[in-house]
């Protein structure tokens, strides 16, 4: 049986985009000792950003009080990603989204068994070619380049399907308090926070694997 893993995470989050790769880690650490079904569930790091998003000089400037005191913060997600083998490049990031869309794709993507390819296509979009991941045309083509079909991936955008699941997951995280992203939930039980090291993760997996036998259960 294989042991469910939810991943709360935003497309906007680098860490979460390190987080995705210590995980994947992880995963290759676990080789075949555990079977791992992942799901990735949507939280919005600026709810209450416009539909349109907001520039990024004006987004940096809310939220660090400058460019300045942003690239101290991001010169050390850079090196944290180097380590990842990410190259993030935060200076052609122009326009900070809205990423309701975007979160949508992903759902969209779990329906098409390309949930992952998803993932990677949004975050290397937005972390390393500045794509606009709050525009519906870019999400078309990041979709295609994830291996989503265009019409598909237009149709479904244009529309409404999954939005209010969306909105309500992001909620019930927080109602769950979850209020920092990544977030990697355990058999929908046992949380843990933040992009944490391979070794943590392959060792929750284990811990939370041996909770979930029958003779655990029953004891």
């Amino acid at each position: 049986m294989d042991l469910q893993v939810d991943i709360v995470s935003d497309v906007i989050c680098p860490w979460c985009y390190i987080g995705k790769r210590r995980f994947e880690r992880a995963l290759d650490g676990l080789g075949e000792r555990h079977r791992v079904a992942v799901t990735w569930r949507p939280f919005q790091l600026n709810p209450d950003m416009p539909a349109d998003g907001m520039a990024r000089a004006a987004y940096l400037e809310a939220k660090f009080g400058g460019g300045e005191r942003a690239r101290e913060i991001y010169a050390r997600i850079e090196e944290a990603g180097a380590g990842e083998g990410i190259a993030f490049d935060f200076a052609r990031i122009k326009r900070t989204p809205n990423t309701v869309q975007a979160h949508r794709l992903i759902r969209l993507g779990q329906k098409l068994d390309k949930q992952d390819a998803v993932v990677e296509a949004l975050f290397l979009g937005y972390f390393t070619e500045g794509a606009n991941i709050g525009d519906d045309a870019t999400l078309v083509a990041l979709a295609e380049r994830a291996g989503v079909g265009l019409r598909d991936a237009e149709r479904y955008l244009a529309g409404d399907e999954d939005r209010e699941l969306v909105l309500g997951e992001d909620d019930a995280a927080r109602r769950m308090g979850i209020h920092g992203v990544p977030c990697f939930v355990f058999e929908r039980q046992y949380a843990i926070s933040g992009a944490q090291d391979p070794a943590v993760l392959v060792d929750a997996v284990e811990r939370v694997a041996e909770l979930s036998t029958p003779q655990a259960a029953s004891a």
